[in-house]
């Protein structure tokens, strides 16, 4: 759908749960499907991925999943047909050098209704879903009830009844589908290897920690053409129903790196926000302040930005007794203190990186290797069968988030106990059927 980082379609058709357990095999590095696990499939071919949602975002991770070598794209769906034929052509070109055929129009699936076609199809293993945050529940839903793995773009959700679901729905795939969350970082080998120390001592007592995400402004067409509706849906990102606010769907990464190095969630959050800075583009935020209370009295300060000009940084830094982390998405990445440890992959920030990586994600430096091994173990969970679980945690980052995006719209502080009680479900009233 639209373009940026994910994209639209509805989806609630409910579908004969299919069981697909892989088995590894490795020819010449090329992870392998054994042909009498998978219903349809020939010998040696790749895991069959469909992408629903064709924007920037949900372009970027269908192809990363091509580029493991491990998985082809087979489907296509979309809101829109102009982002489906971009998209189309995109993945015949990269998957012609590589010996695939051509994108089939029976694959192709555009419209109100694409999600359901491209969820029946029985043409695949596996589906993105990179759509718009606020459709992100009700198409995990439909896709995990067809009995697809499913790679879901974060954020899982836009409120909190929306990640409730997502927990619910992901306790349902437990143990009979792959489930993964697209917090890449997670997989990002010099990250990985600081957390790792982390966790095993190297900064002794964690007291305290700050963290941003400074990016500059998302630029999207005006679409001068398209009724406000279908306006709203293309540039989703500047739309708090749709996207969940710059907090929940862009900031979530820091947050869920800070969740990750503690072991824990924040029990309470204080904030403050505004439009300051953007100009008349829709209803999100362009800063954020806040600070995050963690268990054991760590409290960390937490901004961000999505309008400042001619620079942009996102890191995180723990300060412990016995050293400080800091871990930036360009520049030194490791540890200072009693256990110095420092990434080779750093190098130094002495040129502000194109803008371009906030919007899909693709990502040099420190991040180089993100991606590229997250979608890897995603098709390895799938071909040897150890099925990955993360609804939980894509859900409890998203829920973090919310926190702080609640504290700072109502000017007080919110408890998790109270946040985890919010019954108010976003919506943006769009009729998909009405758009013009």
């Amino acid at each position: 759908m639209s373009g940026d980082t994910k994209h639209t379609s509805n989806f609630s058709n409910k579908l004969d749960r299919r069981k697909f357990i892989g088995a590894a095999a490795a020819t010449a590095g090329i992870l392998l499907i054994k042909p009498e696990l998978v219903r349809g499939t020939a010998a040696n071919s790749a895991v069959r991925v469909g992408l629903l949602g064709c924007g920037g975002r949900g372009t970027e991770d269908a192809t990363n999943l091509v580029d493991t070598g491990g998985a082809r794209v087979v489907a296509l769906a979309d809101m829109f047909q102009d982002q489906l034929d971009k998209a189309r052509a995109h993945f015949d070109q990269i998957q012609q050098a590589k010996g695939y055929s051509s994108l089939g129009t029976s694959q192709l699936f555009v419209g109100p209704n694409a999600y359901q076609q491209i969820a029946a199809s029985k043409e695949l293993d596996a589906m993105v879903i990179a759509t718009p945050p606020y459709f992100h529940p009700h198409h995990l839903e439909a896709v995990v009830a067809a009995g697809k793995h499913v790679y879901l773009e974060k954020p899982v959700a836009v409120d909190v009844p929306g990640a409730l679901k997502v927990i619910d729905i992901g306790k349902r795939a437990e143990g009979k589908l792959s489930l993964d969350v697209g917090f890449q970082i997670r997989d990002c080998p010099p990250f990985v290897e600081l957390v790792r120390r982390i966790h095993n001592g190297a900064l002794g007592k964690i007291v305290c920690g700050e963290a941003h995400y400074l990016t500059g402004y998302i630029d999207r067409p005006p679409w001068p053409d398209a009724s406000p509706a279908e306006r709203r849906l293309r540039n989703w990102i500047y739309d708090r129903a749709l996207s969940g606010d710059i907090i929940v769907e862009q900031n979530i990464h820091v947050i869920d790196i800070c969740n990750w190095i503690l072991k824990a969630h924040p029990v309470k959050a204080s904030a403050t926000g505004g439009r300051q800075g953007r100009p008349q583009d829709g209803d999100v935020y362009g800063n954020y302040n806040a600070v995050f209370y963690y268990p054991d009295d760590v409290d960390i300060t937490f901004s961000s930005t999505q309008f400042a000009k001619g620079w942009w940084d996102v890191t995180e830094r723990f300060f412990g007794t016995k050293g400080t982390s800091q871990s930036p998405y360009t520049g030194p990445l490791g540890i200072w203190g009693d256990e110095p440890w420092q990434s080779a992959a750093s190098p130094a920030k002495d040129k502000p990186e194109t803008q371009a990586f906030s919007v899909t994600g693709s990502f040099t430096s420190n991040l180089e290797f993100a991606d590229p091994e997250k979608k890897k173990a995603f098709v390895e969970s799938i071909t040897n069968g150890n099925f990955h679980n993360q609804a939980a945690k894509g859900a409890e980052s998203a829920l973090s988030c919310m926190m702080a995006r609640t504290a700072a719209y109502t000017g007080r502080e919110v408890t998790w106990d109270e946040l985890m009680k919010t019954k108010e479900v976003w919506d943006p009233k769009i009729d998909l059927n009405k758009l013009r």
